[in-house]
């Protein structure tokens, strides 16, 4: 079987067409990252300054790099739906003990009254009924203390561990400036950041639109 010759001329035009091509591309992207990172240096400069020296250039240039194929801003709308999730199940498992505390303080205060209107025709009685139900109030009183402390610290433990799998996520995803850190400061820039890409992903889907 003979080989099919392809004129030089030919060869030559696919190479231009695929340089050009790639030119193209390349300053795509790089318009796409000087305008991530100059929307990520406005949202920088209004946070106070110690965080701003915690948020360099660099940083912030390497952010709009791990942004630049839409990956992380998946991954980081995933992570808010389940922070926002496990934040709803434990305000409503907070709102159910205040809720069983009221209701069950609410009784005890109708059996008092009850108590007290049966006793009428014993006055002598009625001081100790009133002082019954104020030590059933006490005890009802310090049953909701422990239990509501009990309840905020495991809420408490819950957000300290979604910090902790979005840490971890977001390091294995490469993305600048996350590692797993329990340092207030350090968890509060990675808080700005996260709030950087929900903001910078919000505002390019709606230039999308």
């Amino acid at each position: 079987m003979s080989q099919q010759y392809i004129p030089d001329m030919v060869i030559d035009d696919n190479i231009s067409n695929d340089t050009e091509r790639k030119e193209a591309d390349r300053k795509v992207v790089q318009e796409k990252h000087y305008f991530m990172l100059s929307q990520l240096q406005d949202m920088a400069g209004e946070l106070p300054a110690k965080y701003q020296q915690r948020l360099p250039y660099d940083l912030l240039s390497g952010l709009a790099s791990a942004l630049l194929d839409g990956t992380v801003f998946q991954i980081v709308h995933g992570l808010t739906e389940i922070q926002q999730m496990t934040e709803r199940n434990l305000f409503n498992q907070r709102m159910s003990l205040l809720n069983t505390y009221k209701t069950n303080r609410q009784d005890i205060l109708k059996k008092q009254k009850e108590a007290i209107q049966a006793s009428m025709s014993r006055p002598h009685n009625i001081p100790v009924v009133e002082a019954k139900f104020q030590k059933d109030l006490k005890e009802l009183d310090q049953k909701h203390e422990a239990d509501l402390n009990r309840t905020d610290m495991k809420l408490i433990l819950e957000l300290d561990q979604k910090v902790s799998d979005q840490q971890v996520t977001l390091e294995k995803a490469g993305v600048p400036g996350f590692f797993v850190t329990n340092n207030p400061q350090e968890v509060r820039v990675q808080m700005y950041q996260l709030d950087f890409i929900i903001r910078l992903g919000n505002a390019i889907a709606e230039m999308d639109r």
